[in-house]
């Protein structure tokens, strides 16, 4: 437990980092729009959505008749 609480804080604080050294604007087309943002704020974004999508690909998709026998605890 404690491991995975000071590799979480590393993460967050190399994440940080990573932060506060993309300030530039960016400009981001997506189509027809053309939106000029900071990167401080776009990479945030864009790993909230990513994360935000990867959790609802995991809940849509259920466990074949493989995964479930592997889980099935038989005495």
């Amino acid at each position: 437990m404690r491991a995975k609480l000071i590799a979480v804080l590393i993460i967050a604080i190399l994440f940080v980092i990573v932060l506060l050294q993309n300030t530039q604007v960016v400009t981001y087309r997506l189509f027809f729009w053309k939106v000029s943002v900071s990167q401080i704020i776009l990479l945030p974004l864009a790993l909230g959505v990513g994360c935000i999508i990867g959790c609802l690909v995991c809940r849509s998709t259920k466990p074949g008749p493989r995964i479930k026998k592997l889980y099935r605890r038989e005495p």
